[in-house]
């Protein structure tokens, strides 16, 4: 789930850009497509580098896909960084597990 939203976020700049992102972060961070939910703070390192402050529209398309499909609506927090918002969606998904149960 957290991998298709990484991919619709990205594919807001088009399918070429998404493409030279995972790229990118392959080669400069040694970060491939399928490690990226194992080590996210490596994606926001490396967005930071490649858009600087750009990065946080982009960490909020990925976020907003992820809400969306959690079912739970996005809001934004002050000083919440992209890590907190997937702890958040971790503890979403828990929640839902066991209701589920």
């Amino acid at each position: 789930m957290f991998l298709e939203s990484i991919d619709e976020g990205l594919m807001v700049l088009g399918e070429n850009s998404r493409k030279a992102i995972y790229f990118h972060l392959q080669n400069m961070f040694s970060l491939k497509k399928e490690d990226v939910p194992d080590r996210p703070e490596a994606l926001v390192e490396g967005l930071e580098k490649m858009f600087g402050a750009g990065a946080k529209a982009i960490e909020e398309w990925i976020l907003k896909s992820l809400y969306q499909k959690l079912g739970a609506k996005y809001e934004e927090k002050k000083n919440s960084k992209f890590e907190d918002y997937l702890n958040d969606a971790r503890e979403i998904i828990r929640a839902s597990a066991t209701r589920n149960l």
